[in-house]
């Protein structure tokens, strides 16, 4: 919609794991003011899903990228976009379903939980992006993914 307000939000985040808390504030905080002051309908499961996809997203681009990370929220119709941008090149990879693994389960759980999933390779780093539905969809299996 030309002319339309573009509702979004972005911080660089560094320093120590306190900064994935603060990203679920931030997107805590997004949404609670696309909702108060946009009128637009978020659901408690999307407030959490979103949430989570930040923090583990996040957790991740600390843990295996050094330098800042950037994430940036943005409203897309009736989905939240979460996009977090690191330094490292590598582009991650979900690993096969084992039971028997403790931890490194992250991006297999954003793959899960999200509407759509991308990575993308920057000039310096990544980027990747997960966006998950704000309304509760009706029939939507238990992965929040729309039935086809």
């Amino acid at each position: 919609m030309p002319g339309a307000d573009v509702i979004e939000t972005a911080v660089a985040l560094d320093g120590d794991g306190s900064c994935i808390a603060e990203a679920r504030r931030l997107a805590a905080g997004f949404l609670t003011r696309v909702q108060s002051e946009y009128g637009v309908p978020v659901s408690a499961r999307a407030m959490d899903l979103t949430q989570l996809v930040v923090s583990e997203l996040v957790t991740n681009a600390r843990k295996y990228a050094p330098g800042p990370v950037l994430m940036q929220l943005r409203l897309a119709g009736d989905l939240v976009e979460v996009v977090v941008w690191d330094s490292d090149p590598v582009l991650p990879v979900a690993r096969a379903a084992d039971p028997g693994r403790i931890g490194q389960h992250g991006l297999e759980i954003v793959m899960a939980i999200s509407q759509e999933f991308e990575v993308q390779r920057e000039p310096v780093g990544k980027r990747i992006t997960a966006r998950i539905a704000l309304p509760d969809t009706p029939g939507a299996d238990i992965t929040g993914r729309r039935p086809q």
